[in-house]
């Protein structure tokens, strides 16, 4: 199979979706790997070293484009590469659509192929893509929030863990997935005084099982979450349902109940947010303030450091990629059960229920293509 590896072009970042190890292991199976000039300079891998993996370096995103049967991607296309995309090519990457509805359209119209990291799905209904980058958003929210909660930076000027005498912050988790749990190791690693919220009794019996003594747990719904968001220092948004809208849990009014400084960080951006006021921003101007409240809603966090995730994700995406570079995307998907929900668009059909019903789009189930 011809793959290409195109830059990534979308505002601060510097992820690829293929190291040169990766390169290396689908040029041995008889594949051609072209990546674009430069794709990998972000996450500290030059193209010579792409080079003596067996890859061969093209100088625009239009010539890797043109030439490749299946793209691997880290984000989702943005407009300028909407055109660039053939019928029938195979694209995998992060989508996210069901929070993006010119993306939809554009895809739908492209008659590609799109698989979605994001919805690649375990038999335990784990998904296998989203957690490394999920790892990565958790620990990064603490990190990102611990910084906005001084006053520089427009936060209460708290330290995260405190000192003696003095009571650490309060950090509240919404959401007990990975996400969520990653946040709260690296808050309580800090000293923080954590409280995770979630929906599931099983997930928070875990919760309690394995987490140390300075995290608690407890049910998320809306009088709990208004009576704990009075008291929260920083408010970590950590709500996923896979390749679904994050419902609001807290919304505009609710403002208006935190204290003036409280950061909020809602990871749970790229797919439509799990706090009202979150819209999404980027590296470059992460921040922004409502009613005194400090809203940090980068779509991308990991990007921030990309040589750890670049890793991260190719570790997870390479064993797919393979298959799908071995046998095509429909044998692959026939042989892995796994790849059968990643499908979210082929050629002009949405294949994936959740993105029909967020846009009242027509859904074709994915069996007619396998």
């Amino acid at each position: 199979m011809i793959i290409g590896v195109p830059k990534e072009i979308k505002n601060n970042e510097n992820r690829v979706a293929l190291t040169p190890a990766g390169a290396k292991e689908l040029v041995k199976r008889g594949h051609t790997v072209y990546v674009q000039h430069t794709a990998g300079e972000g996450s500290g891998f030059s193209d010579s070293e792409y080079e003596t993996a067996g890859a061969k370096i093209l100088p625009t995103i239009e010539a890797t484009y043109e030439i490749a049967e299946m793209i691997i991607k880290v984000k989702e296309p943005i407009e300028p590469e909407y055109a660039l995309i053939k019928e029938d090519q195979l694209l995998f990457t992060y989508f996210h659509f069901a929070s993006h509805e010119p993306l939809t359209k554009a895809m739908v119209d492209s008659k590609a192929v799109c698989l979605a990291y994001e919805t690649v799905e375990k038999s335990d209904r784990s998904l296998p893509l989203l957690i490394p980058m999920s790892e990565v958003a958790g620990r990064m929210s603490v990190q990102k929030g611990a910084n906005y909660l001084e006053k520089p930076l427009k936060g209460r000027g708290i330290l995260l863990g405190g000192v003696p005498g003095v009571l650490p912050a309060k950090v509240l988790i919404l959401g007990g997935g990975i996400v969520g749990t990653q946040a709260a190791w690296m808050a309580a690693g800090l000293g923080a005084d954590v409280t995770i919220m979630d929906v599931s009794l099983q997930r928070m019996r875990y919760l309690e099982d394995v987490m140390p003594a300075n995290v608690n747990t407890m049910m998320s719904n809306e009088y709990n979450i208004r009576k704990m968001i009075k008291s929260a220092d920083l408010i970590i948004g950590a709500v996923l349902i896979p390749g679904a809208k994050a419902p609001h849990l807290i919304t505009r009014d609710m403002l208006k109940e935190m204290r003036p400084g409280t950061v909020l960080v809602d990871v749970a951006v790229d797919q439509g947010g799990c706090i009202e006021t979150c819209k999404p921003t980027t590296h470059e101007n992460p921040t922004f303030i409502i009613d005194d409240v400090v809203h940090y809603c980068v779509a991308n966090m990991p990007g921030a450091v990309p040589y750890t995730s670049t890793l991260a994700l190719t570790n997870a995406t390479l064993p797919y990629a393979i298959q799908l570079a071995d046998k095509g995307w429909k044998k692959a998907a026939q042989e892995n059960a796994e790849l059968i929900p990643g499908l979210n668009v082929i050629n002009g059909d949405i294949v994936y229920k959740a993105v029909a019903e967020a846009f009242g789009m027509n859904y074709v189930p994915v069996e007619k293509y396998l």
